[in-house]
């Protein structure tokens, strides 16, 4: 059986800030409560951290952290239009059940204008490695179509969860964000395959 890696240093910080933003919301928590919920030290924050407000970038990070716990259960599928559904899904939930609406909403705009380093573009995340890896498993097999390049399939689909993400925060979170892309994502993707599709059932993650 696949065992979680332990969390490292930072890792633990960025977890624990923001399950204080949600519980708590982001003003009112501070850093020192940050280093008490995560265990670890001032010297250890202040090493990855220049201050509270560095965290924001730092969702990202907690979702490949998400991702790479849902990767194990990849095998579980037999297509690849069912892996990347699977992904979507459990990613959404996580958003909906622990990342606030306000923070996720002041991720996007500081992506939007800042002019240093895009986290959620980084193509070096494991995010866009394990597209690429499924994206190149849908072609090698003739699931996916061969007129666009892999590069390209993936982008495709980042697009489309960035889209669903920005449209649920200017809504201001009146539908379901996981509902919702369960219904419109299958219908993006079909564009893309080639094989004969019907939806597998999802294992349960409980």
């Amino acid at each position: 059986m696949s065992r979680k890696k332990p969390r490292n240093t930072k890792g633990k910080i960025i977890s624990a800030a923001w399950k204080l933003f949600y519980d708590q919301g982001y003003d009112e928590t501070t850093i020192d409560e940050i280093i008490a919920e995560s265990g670890t030290s001032k010297g250890s924050f202040y090493h990855y951290f220049e201050g509270k407000d560095a965290l924001l970038g730092s969702l990202s990070y907690l979702f490949d952290e998400k991702y790479e716990e849902l990767a194990i259960h990849l095998d579980q599928f037999e297509h690849c239009m069912d892996k990347l559904i699977f992904l979507n899904q459990e990613l959404f939930s996580m958003i909906e059940n622990s990342i606030s609406l306000d923070l996720l909403a002041r991720l996007l705009s500081t992506q939007l204008i800042t002019k240093g380093e895009k986290h959620l573009l980084d193509r070096n995340r494991f995010y866009f490695r394990l597209l690429r890896k499924i994206f190149t498993e849908g072609q090698e097999t003739g699931e996916f179509i061969q007129d666009m390049s892999v590069n390209e399939l993936v982008k495709m689909y980042a697009v489309a969860e960035r889209a669903l993400l920005y449209d649920w925060c200017i809504c201001n979170g009146e539908y379901s964000l996981k509902s919702y892309a369960a219904h419109m994502m299958p219908m993006y993707l079909y564009s893309i395959k080639i094989k004969p599709y019907s939806p597998e059932k999802q294992p349960s993650m409980c």
